[in-house]
């Protein structure tokens, strides 16, 4: 309730007015005077309140009065009524009612009842009253107050001193409070106080307003007392501790540190007494040394004094926490003497007090920057922060180095003996906890046999001191063991805590103002001078930031160390842990290189098993190791890891080395360790720069003696260690396995939150990790660690949005491992690169890669690298990678094509099977399904890359179907041509461009060629490359391909690209293959490989190359027919043609049948000569294509052609296919061509049909299709020279006919070639031969008449063919067998010989045949007349027909003798026509021979001649004989005397009956030739006279032939007349009696003939015959046949007429 409301003044006075009263009634009796004093205040009190309207105003006014009958109430000195008065006062003062002049005769009167000892703590209570509710006490009363509450509190009275000292101390924050708020009042008004000099009148400071003269005087007072020196102020005092004091001064300072900071008088009281006073009460604790005697020093040194040194110490926090500004050099020295007390020497209670001061500074971070500012980065100034670290470090050495003498309780315990249970619980390791009963073991350190517990001293960063609050206790307490170690272990920690979280939250702030203001300049972590003037502020905390770790990192690492290793306790350890974590963080934060790298290494070694060899750690730590620090005589040495710490061993393995040491163990602070190092790695990887290194190659040792081993993606995953039983692992590090493999993994996916730099440093770690495992791979066979490359892939796969910058790094790297030579390391290296690209590709960039070609080319290039590597093993991954990018990414390649392709093309021969299939699997994917989404520009890559795969010689199947895509390809090209071609020529045009730009040509295979055309080449070229390729398969394959390609596309060649295709491609491939056959091996292959056979055709390299040889020049020839219009408007045509005709002449001219036999065919083709084809011979590729063959029509726009380029790919399709005919052959007649044919012609066919020379038996013989195919192609031929054609190419003919006749043929052909032996035909060839030689003849024959001249000539050569019936061409000295007509074939047939001639008779027939026909055309020819053609026929036909029956076949004979009448019936009137010239004189000798011989012929008939057979022979005698009465006897006076003289001959000697003895009885009639005889003798009778008379020549043939047969009648009377009497009774043979009676007929008949012939006409010695006859006729009268007695008669009649000479002859014989 407030003490101004009407009601509370109400009760106030109401109240007054009651203790007066029962004052008055209490003093009734003993103190009138008070009594009366009582009443008249009542009277008082109510006329004040009824007078004013402000009571307590005028109740304040008068207060004098109305206290003053309490006052002397106290006055009476009695225990009730003083009672009475002070509870009245103290009301009056609670309402403020109490005046200044009141209050001091209050405080007089409280000062006498103080003095009488009355009412001790009534009075306090006053005071207390009196001075916290109103201000109205100043100065002396002031002061008397305070000194009345001092001396109450020594009294004897425990309560009194303590309720005193209570009051004491409110009492003087009452002082100060009044101050503060009196400045509080004056705070808007600026004063200039003038400047404090040394104040030297100690009693009043004239500068200072009341309350605070009051303060100042006060806490003068309060060092003088302390400092045991008479107060200027609290005049009254008498006694005073110094503890008190300390106490006051110190709750003085913490609570109002705004009064001695704002006002200078203040300030100086700081300086000049409190500091010094502190100083100076330091001085025992400084000096003294425990356990040094008092006798050792002269003096003896005055121990120190727990109670005292106690609150100095508090003291000292007060003024370093709040006047550290102020009071900086006396800071240093208060500073200086804390590290002092922290020494070895100090008592155990002074260490532990310093330790918790220094506890309280630590946690207050702005001091300890403060510190560090204002001494360590001062020039000449102690290190006093360094030195607080570092003391802190050597107070936890010498903890465990020297055995603590503070506490009996400690049992200090070697290693090896035994302690408390918890203590061997702690060091028994993973058994013991079982021991103990499941006692959670305390938490200690432990080193080197020192066992220290750590207990918990306070909560984390605050300063919660045990001993520093100890303020009743006078001796020294017992410190329990560990406690200074534990308050030491809170104090790095907080240490650590405070600096990192305020430099973290400053840097903070800091970029959080950097990135507010981007435009800003971003503060650079430079040293300040370096800094522009702006950003001054930043950079000064910067060097300050980096100076305080600088000053803090060694004693701190020293300290954590040292504590890290001692450790037994998972949370203690965990604290230090994540203590060097936050230390290391915050080092890379700032940059300082050596001080995170110092940390980080601490951590990793304590990962590590101990003394475990890790180059990384070693080196990093040897700069740090030999340091000591020294603080002021004590050294700090940095300790590194001991190996007796008892931990939990959790897992055993096999170190990371390259010679296995035996086993390692990791114990599970180990894994707490490798957990923090992670986790430091993860939350800090951006500042970890180059000590990645360390914790990587920490991180690989451990996941390897863990035997993590990497899977998929990377990751590791818990595996058997593949080196055998040595990694045992307990079930407790088994659940943790896969929560490390996972922060494992975390952390490189945590990669991908670094920033570049950082990024790069840990792909630099991971790479150099990577070399060390690569070299420790090297030469053995043991397991790598795949550490680094797994990570390596998984940095990539997190970093994929900005794989750029790591790119090259990271691939060039893993290229090196993917050379390495243990399978398992370049396996994973392979794995690595295959997925990172498959990843990236397969990654959404932005932008994509589509429009990024850039980086779509960056990240398919290691893909190429790959190539160069020669382990099959990584080839395959390669391989397989392409396969599944083209999968996947196949249609969005774009500019990576060449990459890609070049990958697929990177085959040789030594890679093996399994690599080039695989390779090839990707090449058909690519040309199945990728082509049209390809850049243009790749398609040739494309036909290089399916060359080369038909080129490899591993697997003939892929050789074989890559020419099958090379087909699909060029099919390809054909469809798309017109969008192909215009996509090339747009990138023509642009590379043209650069390379004008750049001055140089352009450089692309087949330049001048538009690039179209240049696809095409590329393509035909490399089919022209397999087309001589060494396995007879691929050639053929290819060889097949290449021209049907070039046959079915050709048509969308330029014109003026056709000229390459035939040099370049064409010859080029006919010249290679040309070359390899001619020296190909002749060696029989045995099979083909396998148990694969092979033709007996087929069996020799040179047989199988003979088979590609064909097929070019085949498929060549094929292109110069379909293609002749288009070849020829090309400028070297002619020059082609020759190069053509010069390769068909030497395959023709080869020593292969084939081959020899092909070149013909191709030869025909040329000449278009089309021969009709058999189904098993028609040309494979392009009838199966059903390709329409297109002729190239000439243009019309010219010489130059300029027009084609122009035309669109459709047009010229549009064109071929159009309507246009192809134009008529005679267009295209170019006699120079025919006539290099006809040369080539000529040279093959002298060169094939010239006989051998030696009688060698492996002379090579042209076989009969070759022939045969020769011959045909002349007629042909012919038809395109035959005007020039002249005699000497008709003797060059000729040759060539002859030589092919003659030639033999191989005995094995012969039952093919020859027709079965009993028909008689001829051989195709010989068909040939006629065939050729009547195109001739025809041609002649409607030739000019210069051509006629020819004819003889070819009489003569058909007539040797006939001379081939009786006497066979001879072949060289080839011994040859000749099959002559059926009789003697069967013995020839299996003649041993090789050669058989033919049987030439058919030939030879068919020729003579020829030689009528013409010669019934022709015989009136001038030509032939004076050629004297008709003699050379009768000359060639008298052989046969003198042979007669000993022509080998007897048709012969018979043709000729039919052509011989034949002949003769057309030549003979010619020959008369011709008489007079004497062209025909040498022919009748001959004719008359030829009768000669045939009629009268030596050979003797077969003996098995048939009497039917005979007789048809006679009758073609008589044939002859009747040829000779009709077309030469009846002409006898134009021809030769002699001849027809021969002629009758003849007659006579055919008329006479000629008897061979040999003939049986039977048949002598028949073989008599009776017929014959009769033919002769009528012929003669019938010339023996002419009823009129011509010509005189005509009268002496009569003459001839009447003597003749008048002779020869003469002859056979007197035989019959001899033969009659010889014979006795027997009857003569029915042949001579015929005769006799038939010459008796014509002997009548002859002297009818001559009774009617005039006799002027008969010849005299004709009569004489005639006469000479009638004795041997009457001889005959004696025979007994009965005809001949009858004809007898006949002929004797007529003799009756010759008795009696004529009239006339006798007068002739006068004449």
């Amino acid at each position: 309730m407030t003490t101004s409301t009407p009601e509370a003044v109400k009760k106030l006075v109401e109240n007054m007015q009651t203790d007066l009263r029962s004052l008055s009634m209490e003093c009734k009796k003993k103190f009138p005077p008070v009594k009366e004093a009582a009443e008249s205040g009542i009277v008082k009190i109510k006329t004040i309140a009824a007078r004013n309207t402000e009571i307590l105003a005028a109740l304040k006014d008068n207060s004098s009065e109305v206290v003053q009958p309490f006052l002397m109430g106290c006055g009476t000195k009695e225990p009730k009524i003083t009672q009475l008065c002070l509870a009245a006062i103290q009301r009056l003062m609670s309402h403020e009612v109490v005046s200044e002049a009141a209050a001091g005769n209050i405080i007089n009167m409280l000062w006498l009842l103080m003095e009488n000892g009355l009412e001790e703590l009534k009075l306090l209570q006053t005071v207390l009253v009196l001075l916290t509710t109103n201000t109205v006490v100043h100065d002396e009363s002031l002061s008397k107050a305070i000194v009345l509450c001092f001396r109450l509190h020594f009294t004897k009275d425990n309560i009194t001193n303590n309720t005193a000292a209570a009051t004491v101390r409110q009492v003087v924050t009452v002082v100060f409070e009044r101050m503060v708020a009196e400045d509080e009042r004056y705070k808007g008004i600026v004063e200039h106080p003038p400047p404090v000099q040394g104040n030297s009148n100690r009693r009043s400071i004239s500068t200072l307003r009341p309350c605070a003269k009051d303060a100042y005087m006060l806490f003068q007072d309060l060092c003088q007392l302390v400092n045991a020196d008479a107060p200027y102020w609290l005049v009254g005092m008498t006694e005073m501790t110094r503890t008190f004091g300390l106490e006051l001064l110190e709750s003085v300072l913490n609570d109002f540190p705004g009064v001695f900071l704002q006002h200078q008088e203040f300030s100086f009281l700081l300086k000049e007494r409190v500091c010094p006073l502190v100083i100076k009460l330091f001085s025992p604790n400084i000096k003294f040394r425990q356990g040094s005697n008092a006798s050792a020093s002269p003096a003896p040194v005055e121990k120190p004094y727990f109670p005292i040194c106690m609150r100095l110490l508090r003291v000292v926090s007060v003024l370093i926490k709040h006047f550290y500004s102020l009071l900086v050099t006396e800071c240093e020295i208060f500073l200086s003497l804390l590290v002092k007390f922290l020494d070895g020497e100090k008592p155990q209670w002074l260490r532990a007090v310093a330790v918790e001061s220094i506890h309280r500074l630590c946690v207050q971070p702005h001091l300890l920057r403060s510190f560090c500012q204002s001494y360590d980065m001062k020039q000449h100034s102690t290190k006093v922060f360094r030195d607080i670290v570092n003391a802190l470090g050597s107070f936890i050495q010498s903890l465990f180095i020297v055995p603590s003498t503070g506490t009996p309780a400690t049992v200090n315990t070697p290693g090896g003996g035994s302690g408390s249970g918890a203590q061997t619980a702690a060091q028994g390791g993973p058994g013991a906890a079982g021991v103990s009963g499941g006692v959670i073991p305390q938490a200690a350190f432990e080193y080197r046999g020192t066992w220290i517990p750590l207990i918990t001293v306070s909560v984390q960063g605050s300063a919660k001191a045990t001993y520093l609050e100890m303020l009743d206790k006078v001796e020294p307490p017992s410190i329990p063991e560990g406690y200074a170690m534990s308050v030491a272990f809170s104090c790095l920690l907080d240490l650590v805590r405070g600096i990192t979280s305020m430099i973290e939250r400053e840097l903070g702030k800091e970029e959080r103002a950097s990135q507010g203001g981007a435009e800003t300049a971003v503060i650079q972590k430079q040293p300040a001078e370096q800094q522009a003037q702006p950003a001054e502020q930043e950079p000064v905390a910067h060097v300050v930031w980096e100076e305080m770790v600088s000053a803090c990192w060694c004693g701190l690492l020293a300290a954590l160390s040292l504590l890290l290793d001692a450790s037994t306790d998972e949370a203690a350890t965990e604290s230090i842990l994540k203590a060097e974590m936050t230390m290391a963080a915050l080092c890379g934060r700032l940059g300082l290189v050596t001080p995170r790298d110092a940390f980080i290494t601490a951590v990793c070694k304590a990962s590590l098993p101990p003394h475990y060899a890790l180059t990384v750690l070693s080196s990093s730590a040897s700069t740090l190791s030999n340091k000591s620090y020294s603080i002021q005589g004590q050294s700090v040495q940095i300790i590194s890891p001991s190996s007796e710490s008892h931990q939990q061993v959790v897992a055993v393995g096999q170190p990371l080395t390259v010679q296995p040491q035996g086993t390692v163990v990791l114990t599970a602070k180990n894994i707490q360790c490798m957990r923090t190092l992670l986790n430091l790695a993860h939350c800090h990887g951006v500042v970890l720069g180059t000590s990645w290194q360390l914790v990587l190659a920490t991180l690989q040792h451990l996941v390897w003696i863990l035997g993590l081993k990497p899977g998929s993606g990377g990751a590791l995953k818990p595996g058997r260690a593949v080196e055998g039983p040595s990694t045992v692992l307990t079930t407790a590090v088994m659940t943790d396995l896969p929560i490390i493999s996972n922060i494992l993994s975390r952390l490189f996916e945590s990669s991908q939150y670094l920033d570049d730099v950082s990024l790069h440093h840990l792909i630099n770690a991971l790479c150099s990790l990577s070399v060390e495992a690569m070299d420790m791979a090297y030469g053995n066979n043991k397991e790598p660690s795949l550490f680094a490359v797994a990570k390596l892939l998984e940095t990539g796969l997190v970093n994929m949005d900005r794989i750029e910058i790591l790119w090259r790094p990271l691939t060039g790297h893993l290229l090196e491992v993917c050379q390495h030579p243990n399978s398992r390391m370049r396996e994973w290296g392979a794995e690595a690169v295959t997925s990172l690209i498959k990843a990236g590709l397969a990654y959404k960039h932005d932008p994509p890669l589509s429009q990024n070609q850039r980086l779509q080319l960056l990240l398919l290039n290691p893909l190429k690298e790959l190539s160069n590597i020669v382990h099959a093993d990584i080839r395959q991954k390669q391989l397989e990678c392409v396969l599944q990018i083209l999968q996947s990414q196949g249609d969005s390649l774009g500019p990576g094509w060449p990459l890609v392709l070049g990958v697929i093309g990177a085959i040789r021969n030594d890679q093996g099977e399994s690599l080039i299939r695989t390779a090839f699997q990707c090449l058909q994917l690519v040309v199945t399904d990728f082509l049209p989404t390809m850049p243009c520009t790749c398609l040739q890559i494309v036909v290089d890359v399916a060359g080369s795969f038909g080129l490899q010689n591993q697997e003939l199947n892929i050789s074989l179907t890559s020419i099958g895509l090379l087909w699909n390809i060029s099919d390809y090209f054909f469809q798309r041509g017109e969008t192909i071609e215009k996509e090339l020529d747009r990138e023509e045009a642009l590379l043209e461009k650069q390379a004008k730009e750049k001055g140089v040509p352009l450089n692309r295979p087949f330049h001048p060629a538009p690039p179209f055309d240049c696809l095409w080449l590329c393509l035909y070229a490399k089919l022209g490359e397999l087309c001589v390729d060494p396995r007879p398969a691929v050639r053929k394959s290819a060889g097949q391909t290449l021209f049907s390609t070039i046959t079915a596309h050709g048509t969308l060649l330029q014109q003026a690209t056709w000229h390459t295709v035939v040099w370049k491609v064409l010859f080029h491939l006919l010249d290679c293959v040309r070359k390899s056959s001619t020296t190909a091996d002749k060696e029989k292959i045995e099979s083909g490989g396998g148990n694969i056979l092979i033709h007996h055709s087929r069996d020799t390299a040179e047989k199988q190359w003979a088979e590609t040889w064909v097929l070019t020049l085949a498929g060549i020839a094929r292109i110069f027919n379909t293609r002749r219009y288009l070849l020829q408007s090309l400028g070297d045509f002619f020059k082609a043609w020759e190069v053509l005709l010069d390769h068909i002449q030497s395959a023709a001219l080869s020593k292969n049948n084939e081959v020899s036999l092909a070149a013909l065919k191709s030869f025909q083709e040329i000449l278009q000569i089309v021969t009709p084809v058999k189904d098993s011979e028609k040309p494979d590729a392009l009838t199966a294509m059903g390709m329409p063959v297109l002729m190239d029509p000439v243009m019309a726009s010219g010489p130059g052609r300029p027009l084609l380029r122009s035309d669109s790919l459709g047009e010229r399709l549009a064109r071929y296919n159009g309507a246009e005919q192809a134009p008529p052959t005679d267009e295209i007649e170019d006699s120079a061509l025919w006539w290099s044919a006809w040369n080539s012609w000529y040279r093959i066919g002298t060169d094939s049909t010239r006989p051998p020379t030696g009688s060698e038996k492996l002379a090579f013989i042209p076989s009969q299709p070759f022939l045969t195919a020769l011959i045909q192609i002349f007629p042909a031929l012919y038809q395109h020279i035959k005007t020039g054609f002249s005699m000497e190419d008709l003797k060059k003919l000729g040759v060539i006919l002859h030589g092919a006749v003659s030639v033999p043929i191989s005995s094995d052909a012969s039952p093919f070639i020859l027709p079965s032996y009993t028909e008689a035909v001829l051989t195709s060839l010989q068909e040939a031969v006629l065939t050729a030689l009547d195109v001739l003849q025809k041609a002649i024959c409607v030739g000019p008449e210069n051509m006629q001249v020819m004819y003889p000539a070819i009489f003569d050569q058909l007539l040797l063919f006939v001379e081939f019936s009786c006497k066979p061409p001879q072949y060289g000295k080839l011994e040859t067998k000749h099959v002559a007509n059926a009789k003697y074939n069967q013995i020839q047939l299996f003649a041993p010989a090789e050669w058989v001639a033919l049987n030439y008779v058919p030939f030879a027939e068919k020729s003579l045949e020829v030689v009528v026909d013409l010669y019934q055309k022709t015989a009136c020819h001038k030509a032939v007349v004076s050629e004297k053609v008709l003699q050379k026929i009768i000359k060639t036909l008298r052989i046969p027909l003198g042979l007669k029956y000993a022509c080998p076949s007897e048709s012969t004979w018979k043709l000729a003798v039919s052509s011989m009448l034949k002949v003769l019936s057309i030549g003979l009137p010619v020959a008369r026509q011709h008489a007079s010239s004497g062209k025909f004189e040498t022919m009748w000798p001959e004719l008359a021979h030829a009768f000669e011989d045939f009629l009268f012929t030596k050979s003797t008939p077969p003996d098995n001649l048939s009497i039917q057979e005979f007789q048809k022979n006679e009758g073609i005698d008589v044939e002859v004989v009747q040829l000779i009465s009709t077309e030469i006897l009846p002409f006898a006076n134009f021809i030769p005397k002699d001849f027809v003289g021969q002629i009758m001959t003849m007659l006579n000697k055919g008329s006479i009956h000629s008897q061979s003895s040999s003939f049986t009885e039977a048949e002598i009639d028949i073989r008599m030739r009776e017929e014959f005889s009769k033919v002769c003798f009528e012929t003669l009778l019938q010339f023996s006279f002419s009823n009129k008379v011509s010509t005189p020549q005509e009268g002496y043939i009569s003459r001839m032939a009447l003597s003749v047969l008048l002779k020869r009648s003469q002859d056979v009377l007197h035989r019959y007349v001899e033969d009659e009497r010889l014979s006795g009774r027997c009857p003569l043979p029915r042949q001579q009696v015929t005769e006799i009676i038939f010459v008796l007929k014509a002997i009548s008949t002859l002297m009818d003939s001559l009774k009617k012939t005039q006799p002027e006409n008969v010849d005299g010695n004709t009569w004489a015959q005639v006469i000479a006859l009638y004795p041997t006729l009457v001889e005959c009268i004696t025979c007994s046949s009965s005809e001949v007695s009858s004809a007898l008669k006949e002929a004797l009649g007529p003799f009756k007429d010759f008795m009696q000479p004529p009239v006339t002859k006798v007068q002739n014989g006068e004449s």
